[in-house]
């Protein structure tokens, strides 16, 4: 229901803490996450202030793209417990206050899935064109110029059916063809299966990638004055990703996703949306459409400049008036913000001020495991790299492992608390220093901040479901903005540079609600400290 129908949903302006389930804590000794370590920590969670928890995938799979490669959609991977262990899991979520909501992976499926088992024996069994096969060129090629997002080409051939299968990330990542009406029926069973079990919602996969072009033209270059370095760095990122994915036609696939969700109360539905930002509006927002999502705008930034979060907001999202946003900074496949925003192996003051960033601009907040705790990159040796990325590059790019690494609990615990035996991935030493019981006895440590910080926010209506609007700023390191609702205005000033600098208030400025770094408040203006952030009221 939306606010013009009297109500505004419950997602809107909720803060929404993701768990990465392979890391968050392990019960049994056996080195991985499971959901009884999650339900354990249930009241840590809550205790944040989170509206909502959001778990990568949980399913069966072989573990190439961990979880992202699911070979059983209806089921519990065993090493994270039994079907059990979840219907208790989300008994325990509702009994706080919580919501719960799941990664569901529906463009493509594990090379193992039964589905796709029986769609390579022939051409024509029942399942035959429940995936994506073409024939080769003369010469024995691929079909066309698509590019797999880790790298090679997005073609793999198969012998059995003498013909291409396109999987947009590995080859054992074989994409499901939603040009067939039969898979998009399975996959939004699968939706009813989870939903009927009591999941208050999903996040989508790679959302903009459900709807191939059927014709499979050849994607267009980036032109050569538009390429940055990170088009370089990775050659998928030199063409444009408009055939293969992002197509107008996908707009039908999130429509009948949503029609699924309206069918039941309160439910939400959000997509992952990368490469062509353009097509956001067209995918998400409004009354048949997706929910909300996010883009890569932020999570892939590196420059933390003013100019990219008023850009995103006045260029982007304003002509979107049907779109709530979400807004995010982190999660399980990027470099974590401390780090990728200078921090190095750790900075406590740019963790508290991304985090005041984070939860004052407007959308629904989007917060990954660790980051309440300031937690930088971990710098993995060669030995421990599991990522399929990070083994492709490695050293030059480490992959998403170093985000992935097991949240700490306890400081001088065996392996911080989070397993008795050999976690899949090392916990670093400069992660303990920062557990959570060490942050628990601090009051000036970032854990302590954040769980302030979203209390906070939660007593402001102009935070939680309020309008945006930047506001002029000298310089290059100031960003200013206003959040508005109905009897109240605040004004949002942070320095995201690393020098002091200062920021000219209008006569109606209030003494200071919130804050972070070093600030100073004086008669007309509002000195700050580098990476320091104030909230006033207006």
């Amino acid at each position: 229901m939306s606010r013009a129908e009297g109500r505004t949903p419950w997602w809107q302006g909720a803060v929404v803490y993701q768990i990465y389930p392979r890391s968050f804590l392990d019960t049994n000794g056996d080195g991985v996450g499971d959901l009884k370590g999650i339900e354990r920590k249930l009241d840590y969670v809550a205790s944040l202030g989170a509206d909502a928890i959001w778990l990568s995938p949980i399913y069966p799979s072989p573990n190439r793209d961990f979880g992202y490669d699911v070979s059983d959609y209806c089921a519990i991977a065993p090493e994270m417990g039994t079907m059990e262990d979840f219907d208790r899991l989300v008994k325990e979520v509702h009994a706080r206050g919580m919501k719960l909501i799941l990664d569901q992976v529906l463009s493509h499926t594990s090379d193992q899935h039964p589905w796709f088992q029986e769609s390579l024996l022939s051409r024509d069994n029942p399942k035959a064109d429940w995936y994506v096969w073409a024939e080769a060129r003369e010469d024995g090629t691929p079909p066309n110029n698509w590019l797999a997002a880790f790298g090679g080409a997005a073609w793999s051939w198969h012998p059995l059916r003498r013909q291409y299968y396109f999987h947009k990330f590995l080859k054992s990542q074989p994409k499901l063809n939603f040009h067939n009406p039969d898979v998009v029926d399975a996959c939004m069973n699968v939706l009813r299966f989870w939903l009927d079990r009591g999941v208050d919602g999903f996040r989508l996969d790679v959302a903009n990638s459900y709807v191939h072009d059927e014709h499979l033209g050849d994607n267009p270059p980036v032109p050569m004055a538009e390429r940055t370095f990170a088009n370089w760095s990775h050659a998928p990122r030199l063409q444009r990703h408009i055939h293969d994915a992002n197509t107008p036609e996908n707009e039908w696939a999130m429509r009948r996703v949503r029609k699924v969700m309206d069918g039941y109360k309160d439910r939400l539905a959000f997509g992952e949306f990368s490469e062509e930002p353009s097509m956001f509006g067209i995918y998400a927002g409004g009354m048949d459409r997706l929910h909300t999502g996010y883009t890569f705008d932020f999570i892939e930034d590196r420059s933390f400049k003013p100019k990219v979060f008023r850009t995103y907001y006045d260029e982007l999202l304003m002509p979107l008036e049907h779109l709530w946003p979400c807004v995010t900074f982190s999660n399980h496949d990027v470099v974590r913000p401390v780090t990728r925003w200078g921090g190095g192996r750790g900075d406590d003051a740019l963790a508290k001020l991304g985090l005041l960033l984070l939860l004052t601009l407007k959308g629904t907040v989007l917060m990954y495991q660790g980051e309440e705790l300031g937690l930088p990159e971990a710098d993995l040796e060669r030995k421990w790299i599991k990522d399929p990325v990070g083994d492709l590059y490695f050293p030059f790019g480490k992959g998403r492992d170093g985000c992935r690494t097991p949240m700490p609990w306890e400081s001088v615990a065996h392996e911080a608390g989070f397993t008795s035996g050999a976690p899949w991935l090392p916990v670093p030493d400069y992660h303990c220093s920062r557990a959570v019981d060490a942050q628990e006895r601090s009051e000036t440590s970032v854990l302590v901040f954040a769980r302030r910080l979203i209390h906070f926010r939660k007593q402001q209506p102009a935070l939680v479901t309020g309008d945006i609007r930047f506001v002029e700023a000298a310089g290059d390191a100031i960003l200013a903005f206003e959040r508005m609702s109905e009897g109240q205005r605040l004004l949002c000033v942070f320095n995201l540079g690393r020098n002091e600098a200062g920021y000219e208030l209008p006569a109606n400025a209030g003494e200071t609600l919130i804050s972070t770094g070093e600030v100073e408040l004086g008669k007309n203006a509002l000195k700050l400290g580098a990476r320091a952030g104030a909230v006033l009221p207006l």
